[in-house]
């Protein structure tokens, strides 16, 4: 149910096309989602190329207006690149891209979805605990295994 502050939307979800890959990239710049260490094209090809994971966007009208990623090692899943469009913010679509992936996973048989948030992202974490995410005490180790040539 949307709060006060949310307008109901009928925002329609579907599987990623080819097409879709410039207003995707856009989104995401639009959203600060692409860092320096990662490629988003080849973030997409990885996902599209496992059976283990999808990516899904959102179309309100005509526009793509969100899209979040998904997958699982099948026990744990997780959410990555959820963006909605700054203009569109506020009106349920984070929640119901989430929602979209998290029933994917589910239908998985998978258990238990995680995701990172960059600690000085509090927007985001605000975002993930009004819909029902928790912080866990759980410390995250990272090693870079292909780099970008210098």
């Amino acid at each position: 149910m949307p709060t006060m502050d949310e307008k109901p939307v009928a925002l329609s979800i579907r599987p990623y096309r080819e097409t879709d890959f410039d207003a995707l990239i856009s989104l995401w710049r639009k959203c600060s989602l692409i860092v320096p260490q990662n490629d988003p094209a080849g973030d997409v090809a990885f996902c599209l190329a496992s059976a283990d994971a999808e990516l899904f966007v959102g179309q309100d009208r005509d526009q793509l207006a969100a899209a979040v990623m998904t997958g699982h090692d099948g026990h744990r899943g997780w959410i990555y690149y959820l963006a909605v469009a700054p203009d569109a913010q506020g009106q349920g679509m984070g929640r119901k891209m989430v929602r979209h992936a998290e029933a994917w996973l589910k239908d998985r048989g998978v258990p238990k979805v995680n995701l990172m948030i960059r600690d000085a992202n509090e927007k985001v974490r605000n975002f993930y605990q009004a819909i029902g995410y928790e912080c866990e005490p759980r410390i995250v180790m990272a090693r870079r295994l292909i780099r970008e040539e210098q």
